[in-house]
């Protein structure tokens, strides 16, 4: 009898004995930098329950010896982590030893939470680029509980700045909107937690070469301390964390089979609205029938094609608050049939936004890799109601190719078009990121959209373009960055959120770093510069039309806690298409006139923003951002005293209960007579409660409740603002007040990915008096049921 198989089966009885995992027979040490594995390839099956007891995994690799990364990196990790690498002929294995020495089990944050929400808890993320290049990967995410979160990232340069936030140098957050089926399981235990995860082949992408080397990075975020921590020595200062992983080489004789999912589905609405009379009415709509296939055409690969899909919205888009009325508010594509393969239609700008194609009739997708190039080509019919004529169908062709340029570089090109009938519009780019000298970037796009009218028989050509160089340093960074969008550049197929402008900022950071144990474990003060033209006096030497001039802070404060505050000051110059239907009423000699309104030339402002979070305890969690000073008053064009505050809750009273709130407020004073212009708040309340992984139920309740004073000329005559109508009459800009309670209750079973029952509720009400929930009249309500199955021959 061979040795090996003697001394096997007494590993595994040792590990069963102890509790403790035996020594592999292969260890690859991050901080020695020993992270290139060769995993090895066994005809074995384990069942996913969380307990790393089987033999086989005697016969792993390991991947030892973490780094910190955050807040401050370059040091051994606080916590010791072991993750365990084989592969079988179908599918790759991952067995994870997540230690706690600060107590435990007592100290780890786990809950049985829904997929993707697990933000607030210990986790482990295995980062898999299984096209070898450092450009993009795919994330998958478990809880302590084997609770799944999913998704890609496709590196387009680290933003420092994350709203009205600074952070210090560090890695980009992944998209979370795809999901892939995979298995995993997880426990605790008295020296932390662990973990089993199955990631079939069927759910990958990968290259089709014999032998393969996929690059692979694992991230640990543990809550107590509000740290992360890396297999590979990830430096801070890298332009790319992608570039910096290890990889799993020598992986060979990877067999998918026949990658064939189907996934039908029928949603059904029934909707009611109140009718004269004070009664009640519902109409159900016809169940529609559609679905969704994907085929794996080859490894790298995929063809997908829907009918009928459904927008998959299982609770309304929360509501947001309109800072600035001249840039589109956004929203993320939640459809499955548009995630799969998402991250090879990402593209600077947002030149391709699928949530312009509202209603699909039919549509197909190809996305994967061939000879070296990424592409990602996809086709789909709209719905005739979304027709500019009411009669045709749009149809929408998006097409996007990308090759690598070194280990982190990239260059890419894309191409729209949407045909309505008679018009069209079509829009192509060129984009490139090049990553040199380690810390160095530079990104740049040039693109144009031709756009025909058939109303006018007249076709515009427009541009959009810009560049941006960074610097990515561990204790100093800087970006310096030039944009220019044209007022009559249109993306049909994209999203843009404010045309007409050009930029020219200018970004510098610095970064000082506690010793271990400190009070503050990282300070970053950041100061930028915005300057912006009106893009038609970009090159007529016109003044800019705003400038901006911020100075942040940010500091990590040991045990999680963040803190922030920054000074703003910005002076916003008039912009008269803003203002084009706005008029005043002025009489003179008796006689009553309507006069155009010119605001003042230029208004300036100074705000002051504070932002302070808590660290994610087991139990609570809380965020503060507040906003005040003066600012500009759009409305009536003239500073005003500007109130804004975000307030985000997280109460985790068991391992299945959550509760989520949020409250925003905003508000403008006049300050002539401290009057008020504008006022907004938006509470939100969302209870879910995890009755086992595959289920929870949940109940969603947002007020949105605004009111806006009779505006006026608030700079020069105080005359009461009219408002010119389509025709040509005019109207005073009456006052009005809007209080608007939304409620959805929700049932969900999913099992996995594609195969869900969602039943919901959701209705509308309105009551005169803000907050008072005492005169509440229902608008509006409906119910719905959606069920799909996800058939993987």
């Amino acid at each position: 009898m061979r040795s090996s198989a003697v001394l096997l089966p007494l590993l595994g009885l040792f590990q069963t004995l102890t509790g403790e995992p035996a020594a592999a027979p292969t260890a690859y040490s991050g901080r020695a930098n020993a992270i290139h594995a060769r995993a090895p390839r066994l005809e074995a099956e384990v069942r996913i329950d969380g307990v790393l007891d089987e033999a086989v995994w005697t016969r792993a690799v390991r991947l030892t010896d973490f780094s910190e990364f955050s807040p401050k990196d370059g040091l051994p990790a606080e916590d010791s982590t072991a993750v365990l690498v084989w592969y079988s002929p179908t599918a790759i294995y991952f067995g994870i030893h997540a230690y706690e020495p600060h107590g435990g089990r007592a100290t780890v944050h786990a809950t049985l939470a829904d997929r993707d929400k697990i933000r607030a808890d210990d986790q482990i993320q295995i980062f898999l680029g299984t096209f070898g290049d450092g450009r993009q990967a795919i994330v998958f995410g478990v809880n302590p509980l084997g609770v799944q979160m999913d998704g890609t990232i496709v590196e387009q340069g680290v933003s420092r700045s994350q709203g009205f936030t600074i952070t210090s140098a560090g890695r980009e957050a992944p998209d979370l909107n795809p999901d892939y089926v995979f298995q995993s399981k997880g426990r605790l235990t008295d020296a932390g937690y662990e973990v089993e995860i199955r990631i079939p082949f069927k759910s990958l992408r990968y290259q089709s070469a014999d032998v393969q080397s996929w690059r692979i990075q694992v991230v640990r975020e543990v809550q107590h301390s509000g740290h992360e921590q890396t297999w590979t020595a990830a430096n801070r200062s890298g332009a790319s964390f992608l570039a910096q992983s290890g990889t799993i080489d020598g992986l060979t004789g990877l067999r998918r089979g026949l990658v064939l999912d189907v996934n039908p589905e029928v949603t059904q609405h029934t909707l009611g609205t109140s009718t004269p009379g004070d009664h009640w009415s519902y109409a159900a709509e016809r169940p529609v029938v559609g679905g969704n296939v994907r085929w794996g055409v080859t490894e790298n690969l995929t063809l997908n094609s829907t009918v009928h899909p459904d927008f998959s919205q299982v609770e309304a888009d929360a509501g947001q608050l309109i800072i600035d009325p001249r840039a589109s508010l956004f929203f993320a594509e939640k459809r499955p049939f548009f995630l799969d393969g998402a991250e090879q239609f990402n593209t600077p700008n947002q030149l391709i936004y699928t949530r312009r194609i509202i209603q699909p009739v039919a549509a197909a997708k190809l996305s994967g890799k061939a000879g070296g190039t990424e592409m990602a080509f996809l086709s789909a019919v709209d719905d005739r109601a979304y027709s500019a004529s009411g009669v045709d169908h749009p149809v929408f062709n998006i097409l996007r190719l990308q090759r690598g340029l070194g280990p982190a570089s990239r260059i890419g090109v894309t191409y729209t078009d949407k045909v309505d009938g008679a018009n069209s519009n079509r829009v192509a780019d060129l984009d490139s990121r090049l990553v040199f000298a380690d810390v160095w970037s530079l990104q740049a796009q040039a693109a144009a959209s031709r756009t025909h009218s058939a109303a006018t028989d007249l076709t515009t050509d427009a541009p959009l373009w810009n560049a941006t160089l960074r610097r990515t340093g561990r204790s100093y960074s800087s970006r310096y960055a030039a944009s220019g969008i044209s007022d009559r550049f249109i993306a049909g197929a994209g999203f843009i959120s404010r045309p007409g402008i050009a930029h020219v900022t200018q970004e510098q950071q610095f970064t000082w770093y506690g010793h271990p144990g400190a009070l503050v474990e990282s300070f970053t003060f950041a100061q930028f510069d915005d300057l912006m033209w009106q893009y038609r006096k970009l090159f007529n030497h016109g003044d800019a039309i705003e400038k901006k001039w911020h100075f942040s802070t940010g500091a990590a404060l040991r045990g999680g806690w963040q803190a922030g505050a920054s000074v703003y000051w910005e002076t916003f110059g008039f912009d008269s298409s803003l203002y084009a239907n706005y008029y005043y009423a002025r009489t003179l000699n008796g006689r009553t006139d309507t006069v155009k309104f010119t605001g003042a030339p230029r208004i300036p402002n100074r705000d002051y923003v504070l932002n302070f979070s808590t660290p994610a305890w087991n139990t609570f969690s809380a965020s503060l951002l507040a906003i005040f000073g003066q600012d500009e008053n759009f409305y009536e064009w003239a500073q005003a005293n500007i109130i804004y505050e975000r307030l985000t809750l997280a109460w985790r009273p068991t391992q299945k209960l959550r509760v989520d709130g949020t409250y925003q407020l905003q508000g403008y004073g006049r300050r002539s007579d401290r009057s008020t212009v504008q006022v907004a708040r938006i509470p939100r309340l969302k209870v879910e409660y995890q009755l086992s992984r595959a289920v929870f139920v949940r109940a969603v309740g947002e007020y949105n409740s605004s009111k806006q004073d009779v505006l006026r000329d608030e700079t020069r005559t105080f005359a009461p603002i009219l408002l010119r109508q389509p025709d040509g009459t005019f109207a005073p800009a009456a006052a009005f007040t809007s209080n608007r309670f939304r409620a959805d209750w929700l049932f969900s079973y999913q099992p996995n990915p594609g195969t869900v029952l969602f039943a919901g509720y959701g209705s509308t009400l309105t009551e005169p008096v803000a907050l008072r929930f005492r005169s509440l009249d229902r608008t509006s309500d409906s119910f719905f049921v959606k069920l799909t199955y996800l058939f993987r021959l």
